[in-house]
């Protein structure tokens, strides 16, 4: 019977780790794009610095599944992380710690990577950042388990997940992996695996705010100079549309159909509201990270919402913190919201208070 049992024990042990495939970090194994890379022995551990870039792995890739690494890292302003369902540099999921705010909310981050634009002033908060305290100058372990639209964070403790992503913000598909530093301090990675296989089912409920406009039409890129007090034929007849779908929380990544540029830096992102009768209907709003207002081509708003631009605490993280008080007419109203982008995510987000006596289409 002992022995029965044992065999049993170590088939079972053989087959969870079966799919487990440690990946050491050497140049046959690794594309490595970075200002500084370099192996060395760290802490006790073979290890590659890097500094701001990436390594990402050869010739294997994870749609579902799990990857486990030790990071080490000073306490100094840095961004470290992992990235997955990686199409190329410029779309990619993004996990990575902060470690200059340990212990503060948004000291580890989830964010997607759209069109080369970071998410991180859109997705914050519950599902995306939490408050972890950080570790300095020693080895760190770090576990992701991912599977369809969820992941799980694990850090040191790996039972109780320091960050759970209920809405991954990427199609669900087959990519490459690997690390990255952004700017700031370096890192220390080792121990580096992966597996193919993952099982997560998060039970916590997506609700969509009431009254949330859900679908935009989204304008090509232009100038942010261009903008005027008013909207006229001619500035409409050059623009291209594509119809943009939010988020379920109401959050609209403009970076996943338009790319930033530095002098084309801003989109329209309109729709037309149908009023019942004349009447005025409060509208709560948020943007990232500069928006002007335009309601029948007229301009009735505008707003700066930049990293910084109040003072040097401010985020300009996205939240309904504006509204405006819309003079509706009966019938069709055009809706227009110029929206530019600095970094840091480039999105809006509105709502209606109530929905009586209007439909969005």
């Amino acid at each position: 019977m002992k022995i029965i049992f044992l065999v049993t024990v170590l088939s079972s042990l053989m087959i969870g780790n079966c799919y487990s495939q440690s990946i050491p970090f050497n140049s046959d194994n690794w594309e490595i794009s970075s200002k500084t890379s370099k192996l060395e022995t760290y802490l006790g551990k073979e290890s590659i610095f890097l500094s701001q870039g990436f390594a990402i792995a050869k010739d294997v890739q994870l749609m579902n599944g799990t990857i486990e690494y030790d990071v080490a890292f000073s306490e100094k302003r840095g961004f470290m992380g992992v990235v997955w369902r990686l199409q190329d540099l410029e779309n990619h999921e993004h996990f990575y710690i902060r470690s200059h705010q340990s212990g503060n909310p948004d000291s580890i981050q989830y964010t997607p990577i759209f069109n080369g634009s970071s998410a991180w002033q859109l997705y914050y908060g519950a599902g995306y950042s939490t408050a972890v305290k950080h570790s300095f100058d020693k080895w760190v372990h770090i576990k992701l388990i991912i599977f369809g639209k969820q992941a799980e964070v694990y850090i040191d403790d790996m039972e109780s997940p320091a960050l759970s992503i209920h809405d991954l913000k990427h199609e669900v598909k087959i990519g490459k992996f690997g690390i990255v530093v952004g700017p700031g301090s370096p890192a220390h990675f080792a121990n580096f695996s992966y597996t193919t296989e993952s099982k997560l089912s998060l039970k916590e409920k997506l609700v969509t705010p009431k009254g949330s406009i859900m679908s935009w039409s989204v304008s090509n890129s232009f100038a942010e100079k261009s903008l005027k007090n008013y909207l006229t034929d001619v500035d409409k007849q050059n623009l291209t549309w594509k119809q943009l779908t939010a988020d379920y929380s109401g959050i609209t990544n403009l970076a996943k159909v338009q790319t930033r540029e530095k002098v084309k830096n801003s989109v329209f992102a309109k729709v037309i509201i149908v009023s019942e009768s004349e009447q005025v209907k409060p509208l709560k709003f948020g943007f990232s990270d500069r928006a002007k207002v335009y309601l029948n081509d007229q301009l009735i708003y505008s707003g700066d919402n930049t990293y910084r631009s109040r003072d040097y605490r401010f985020l300009g993280t996205i939240g309904y913190f504006d509204e405006l008080y819309l003079p509706l007419k009966k019938g069709n109203n055009e809706l227009w919201i110029a929206v530019s982008e600095n970094f840091g995510g480039w999105g809006i987000q509105a709502k209606f208070a109530d929905m009586d006596g209007i439909l969005i289409k």
